[in-house]
C-alpha cells in the first residue's frame, strides 16, 4: 500500500471513529461527506428550530457546522487534537431548508498546532468564512493498533 492509501485509510477510520461519538452533529442532522488528510466536508440542512428572529439560520449553528468540518480535518490522523481558537465571518445567511456545506483545509502548521481554513456554502454561494487553530494534545483516540 503507498503512503498516500495508508494515509488516506487512517483519515477513513479517524473518522469513522469519531463519528461514532459526535452526537451532536448526528443531532444536528449532519452528514459527513469527504474525509482525507488534513481535509474534511459535512453538510448540514437548515431546519426550523435552528432559525433566529429574523428568519434566517442562526449564527451559532452555522459556527458548528464550521467548527465540526474544522475538528475532523484536524483529527484525521487519529492523534487527539483540540481546537485552541476560532473566528467566522459571515457573508450571507442560510435560509430554511438549505443545505450548508463546510468544507475545511489544513493550511499550516508547526509543532503540536495547526491553522485550518473552512468555507460554508450554499451551491455556488459562499456564506461564511472560518479559521480555526488546532492543538494536538497527545494520544491516539484510534487504539493501539493506530
Amino acid at each position: 500500500m503507498s503512503g498516500h492509501d495508508e494515509r488516506q485509510t487512517l483519515a477513513t477510520r479517524a473518522a469513522a471513529a469519531m463519528w461514532a461519538r459526535d452526537d451532536a452533529a448526528r443531532h444536528l442532522g449532519m452528514e459527513l461527506r469527504a474525509m482525507a488528510p488534513g481535509e474534511a466536508s459535512l453538510a448540514m440542512k437548515v431546519a426550523a428550530f435552528m432559525l433566529n428572529g429574523h428568519e434566517i439560520c442562526h449564527g451559532g449553528y452555522i459556527f458548528t457546522l464550521a467548527d465540526t468540518a474544522f475538528a475532523y480535518a484536524c483529527n484525521w490522523s487519529g492523534e487527539t487534537t483540540v481546537a485552541m481558537h476560532a473566528d467566522i465571518n459571515f457573508l450571507k445567511p442560510g435560509r430554511l431548508g438549505d443545505e450548508l456545506v463546510a468544507t475545511a483545509r489544513h493550511r499550516a502548521g508547526e509543532g503540536r498546532s495547526g491553522v485550518y481554513d473552512v468555507v460554508v456554502e450554499r451551491g455556488s454561494d459562499v456564506l461564511a468564512v472560518f479559521r480555526g487553530l488546532s492543538r494536538r494534545t497527545g494520544g491516539s483516540f484510534l487504539g493501539e493498533d493506530a
